[in-house]
């Protein structure tokens, strides 16, 4: 079973994903998509899987979007891709793509729904967050 992870590793959701993917008995392929960001073809194909809009995945915070002007309603789809391809960084992350379906795996623990293991026991966030605790179960946020 293949499960790719388009990942950065400078990124704590990214990491905690993986984290969960590992946990669940699965070894994934890993994308560090700021080296190698996929092609205009694949992007576009990632984007149709998730069930959202380019613009949806444009990633805001610690990228050029300010700067670029991404946030004005002129920009057509096809540009908003193209923005994405020139700038990486645009890609919001981590995208997770296993034979259940493909999602923007944000929060992390999203990524539960598409993994064929998702019952991976106890896992702690990074930073100190229960996702599920030692009795396995999920810790809800109030």
């Amino acid at each position: 079973m293949t499960i790719t992870i388009y990942h950065n590793p400078d990124c704590g959701t990214s990491r905690n994903t993986l984290a969960i993917i590992r946990q669940s008995g699965e070894e994934p392929d890993v994308i560090e998509y700021l080296k190698n960001p996929p092609s205009r073809e694949r992007l576009v194909e990632l984007i149709k899987a998730t069930g959202m809009t380019p613009r949806e995945l444009l990633r805001e915070k610690g990228t050029t979007y300010a700067e670029l002007n991404l946030g004005d309603p002129k920009w057509t789809d096809d540009e908003i891709v193209d923005f994405m391809l020139a700038h990486p960084i645009l890609i919001n992350r981590p995208i997770v793509v296993t034979p259940l379906g493909t999602m923007l795996a944000r929060p992390s623990e999203a990524v539960l729904d598409i993994l064929p293991n998702p019952d991976i026991g106890p896992f702690t966030k990074e930073d100190g967050e229960v996702v599920i605790d030692a009795s396995g179960a999920a810790r809800l946020k109030v």
